[in-house]
């Protein structure tokens, strides 16, 4: 389950990926490929980015790097993108947050052992790292800078694990104070950069905010929303500090930018498309403004100059997603991660004042040809009661009327999450190794506008489990998959649906894979973080509220249901998962042994709610292709 905060309520995922469109199979004509069929070991030897960002020399980039089995931070030459290791843990993830404006310095979060509760450290200038907030059980999140660089902005659940209260910090000794205290369980968005303005928002549902605005100086709390149905989430603050920027419904099914004027009160539209605005965000000086559009699992970026509104075209760049987009102090250059659909997020910088783009890394496996790698396909199907369903196909080369495929159905996370045209490496893995692999985006997915999002409101085991058995329906027309031989898999509330495509309709699929998946809705919204109070009602208003709606989740709960399971089952979990908690798997799966169905159960001690360690991740996909392979008669 991957209930959303104010911060990923919209994603920050950049894409220039145009992709193929239809409503049917695609074309038999196919190259004679893979020549190779690569071991999990070798495909699994890719270096995975995030968290890219300018130190203030302008010359390196930092960010966290896989390449040494765990995340660490590195930092990265912006003229030939040759790496340092900065950091040098060898068990919990270190993810980057923000280096200092005026020298080598940079935060970071650490949690342990998959636990979310992630302190905030900081790595000097020797290399030395220091904890922050070195207090037990207690959620560190980084909420920016002052603009004077002299302090930055801290969100701390110390004094109450419910709520988290927000503390300024100095840059020189790292003393804090509080400068406000959260009784009510607000979501947090941008502070202004003159540290006068706190944006907050009041998550009423999954597609629903109201937005808050808190003048610090004096306490003087605003409430934005402009109707009780708008949902605004903050965005940025301009550098003149004179808007708040954010994006809304405002009434529409898909999201728009607008801004709210800090002095006169007034709202205006910005910038409006036929699909989501999903962000909006400013180069640091102010000189353009870009934003992100997700067309159809794409995101295309805009950047004007904010002056006179002129587009900025960029170079030509290969095919790919364009995310996690840093500018330097100067606004000379733009760094960002490419990720394309047969390779993972290549580290790219753009010079802006020539306009000319440079790669800086190359990620993918050195051992594994992107040709033997699939495009990834946009599909549609109309579901029985007419709805339009979006989904992404990675069909693989071997796969034709002559010599008919295997087939995944792959459920996403969330609820509300949503397959996009990257890279991913399960699929990729799978597809490689024969797997017709359907990424399904059934109602309730994120992109596809609000009412599609809403879809699936306290209705998941009844019209979006239904479109997860009719996507099994499309592929088995498509004259390459192999109508026999058809799995369902599933991560985190994807492997909620999965349980609930074997429980409730057991004769639809052949096999099923769960990974880190709720069984149980009661027990899962019961159980769930402290600190995500915020969210609480929204998943209430989603999934249902574990008193006043017991029976209605007991009823779609897999757990309460599971003598109907008969197809084989492969579940994995982490043992310090937050989110699932590990009774969710223990329980489902002595309750389906008990039917004499194959169960296989992988447990890794050291993870939470995802993989964060590689050799894990290796070992789990290696898991799945075996169980698959076995269950689904593709074994020699």
């Amino acid at each position: 389950m991957n209930l959303p905060s104010a911060a990923t309520l919209t994603f920050l995922v950049l894409t220039l990926l145009t992709g193929c469109t239809s409503s049917g199979p695609a074309s038999s004509s196919r190259e004679p490929r893979p020549r190779r069929q690569y071991d999990v070991a070798e495909f699994m030897n890719t270096t995975r980015l995030y968290g890219v960002s300018f130190f203030a020399d302008g010359k390196r980039l930092l960010g966290s790097s896989d390449e040494s089995g765990v995340f660490n931070a590195f930092a990265f030459s912006v003229t030939d993108g040759s790496r340092t290791q900065l950091t040098f843990s060898v068990q919990d993830p270190v993810r980057v947050v923000s280096p200092f404006p005026a020298d080598d310095r940079f935060l970071f979060l650490r949690d342990s052992g998959g636990d979310e509760n992630h302190h905030l450290y900081v790595c000097e200038t020797d290399g030395s790292e220091r904890d922050l907030t070195p207090i037990p059980g207690v959620k560190a999140v980084f909420a920016g800078w002052r603009r004077d660089g002299e302090a930055f902005f801290v969100r701390l659940n110390e004094r109450n694990r419910q709520f988290h209260d927000l503390y300024e910090f100095s840059a020189r000794e790292y003393g804090r104070r509080m400068i406000f205290k959260d009784e009510v369980g607000y979501g947090f968005g941008p502070i202004s950069e003159d540290g006068e303005w706190l944006s907050m928002i009041t998550i009423r549902s999954y597609s629903e905010a109201g937005m808050h605005l808190l003048h610090l100086p004096t306490g003087e709390m605003r409430h934005l929303s402009e109707t009780p149905e708008t949902t605004g989430y903050p965005q940025c603050f301009d550098p003149a500090g004179k808007w708040l920027y954010y994006v809304s419904h405002g009434g529409s099914d898909f999201l728009r930018a607008r801004r709210y004027h800090l002095r006169s009160g007034r709202h205006e539209d910005v910038e409006k498309a036929s699909w989501d605005v999903q962000w909006v965000q400013f180069l640091p000086g102010g000189r353009y403004r870009c934003s992100g559009i997700n067309e159809d699992g794409r995101t295309v970026v805009r950047m004007v100059e904010t002056a006179t509104g002129r587009t900025v075209h960029w170079p030509k760049l290969p095919a790919g997603e364009m995310n996690n987009i840093a500018f330097s102090r100067s606004e000379d250059r733009m760094a960002f991660l490419l990720d394309g659909a047969r390779s993972p997020s290549d580290l790219w910088q753009i010079d802006l004042a020539t306009n000319t783009a440079k790669a800086l890394s190359r990620n993918l496996s050195p051992s594994v040809d992107p040709d033997d790698l699939v495009e990834v396909e946009v599909v549609r199907f109309k579901a029985s009661d007419g709805l339009v369903i979006p989904n992404m196909l990675w069909r693989p080369h071997q796969a034709s009327p002559k010599k008919r495929a295997p087939a995944v159905v792959l459920l996403n996370g969330g609820p509300g999450g949503q397959w996009r045209q990257g890279y991913f490496s399960l699929s990729q893995f799978l597809a490689n190794h024969g797997y017709v692999v359907l990424g399904v985006n059934i109602r309730g997915s994120s992109g596809y506008g609000r009412a599609f999002n809403r879809a699936d409101d306290r209705r998941h085991a009844e019209e979006p489990l239904r479109d997860v058995v009719e996507a099994k329906a499309w592929l088995i027309r498509q004259p390459y998959v192999d109508t026999g031989r058809v799995a369902v898999v599933g991560g985190s509330y994807g492997g909620y649906m999965t349980l609930a495509a074997l429980t409730f309709h057991p004769e639809v699929f052949d096999a099923g894979v769960d990974v880190f998946g709720p069984s149980n809705w009661i027990r899962t919204l019961e159980s769930m973080p402290p600190y995500w109070e915020a969210v609480r009602e929204a998943a209430y208003h989603e999934m249902g509220h574990p008193e006043k709606d017991r029976e209605r989740l007991k009823a779609m709960s897999p757990l309460f249901h599971a003598s109907r399971i008969r197809k084989p089952l492969l579940v994995i979990q982490g043992a310090n998962d937050p989110r699932v908690v590990r009774a969710e798997s223990d329980e489902i799966v002595e309750a389906v042994r008990k039917n004499g169905v194959t169960v296989e159960y992988l447990v890794f001690p050291d993870e939470g709610h995802g993989f964060s360690k590689r050799v894990n991740e290796v070992a789990a996909w290696q898991r799945i292709l075996k169980f698959l392979d076995r269950e689904l008669h593709l074994e020699p």
